[in-house]
């Protein structure tokens, strides 16, 4: 018995001297207590420096010669790191320092009475939505196929209503775009704070949905600029997209504006009165 009792006295003292342990997917590894990172409390410095160093795959894919580009009139241009390392950042992969991310979220939703004010809030505030286009692919050709989008009407202090895209020939949405031009571009609530706040579930009436139905349109010269303002004043990260995808800018031509945002039915809101609206 006696040697049976001496092995456990000796685990007893190697697990009083271990450092502690953390649990993560199902598998424990030792850490000490300076290198414990709390989930969700990554700092500005931290964060970026993670990505860099999980991100092998995409420095693969994308160097940083072909995402900066050489020509003079690179959209990469349009973006200037503050510091060397910032810019180092921002050629070897997708992604920005945090503090460049702009909250885009009001105070507090439109009432849900002001119907077209509050489609105006949804397009304007919504970072995303989720196009649906007729596709061309062999397996589905003719069937709905949707994709996600970044979107823009505007910077932030300045909406329009017009939602403007920066896409490549690449994509199957914009295939599918050049055999059918015409489109419809969903928006949810759930994507801001309101939703969660009240607890309400994404298909609940009251967590409102916008629907715009139209043509999708390649800019005009004349509104390139602006085009191009809207799009990277809020996702500053696309203008250092490679250049040999040949991105350019859309722009959704409004037909219908479609709207749940209450109990009691959906409402179709007059283009006039989307227009004239304001989501500030």
């Amino acid at each position: 018995m006696r040697p049976s009792w001496v092995s456990l006295a000796l685990l007893a003292n190697i697990l009083c001297l271990c450092q502690s342990y953390t649990l993560r997917s199902s598998v424990s590894w030792v850490v000490s207590s300076n290198d414990v990172v709390e989930d969700g409390d990554l700092s500005e410095e931290v964060a970026p420096a993670l990505l860099v160093d999980s991100a092998g795959l995409w420095k693969q894919a994308y160097p940083s010669s072909s995402v900066l580009g050489d020509g003079a009139e690179s959209p990469g241009e349009l973006v200037k790191p503050e510091s060397d390392r910032a810019a180092q950042l921002s050629s070897r992969l997708f992604s920005y320092r945090l503090e460049k991310v702009k909250k885009s979220a009001s105070s507090s939703p439109t009432p849900h009475q002001e119907t077209a004010k509050t489609a105006r809030y949804i397009a304007h505030y919504s970072d995303w939505g989720y196009l649906a286009t007729i596709s061309t692919q062999d397996k589905i050709k003719g069937l709905p196929f949707g994709n996600i989008f970044s979107v823009s009407d505007g910077p932030l202090d300045n909406s329009t209503g017009v939602l403007y895209f920066y896409v490549t020939p690449m994509d199957d949405t914009v295939a599918d775009l050049k055999s059918n031009p015409y489109a419809s571009l969903t928006f949810s609530e759930a994507e801001g704070e309101f939703c969660r706040q009240m607890v309400y579930d994404p298909e609940d009436p009251r967590c409102a949905r916008l629907t715009l139905t139209g043509k999708m349109v390649e800019v005009a010269p004349e509104e390139l600029e602006f085009a191009k303002e809207a799009v990277f004043s809020r996702h500053p990260v696309m203008a250092k997209w490679p250049v040999g995808h040949k991105w350019f800018f859309m722009k959704l031509e409004l037909i219908q504006v479609w709207l749940q945002d209450w109990v009691g039915g959906t409402l179709l809101i007059p283009l006039e009165d989307y227009f004239k609206a304001t989501p500030f």
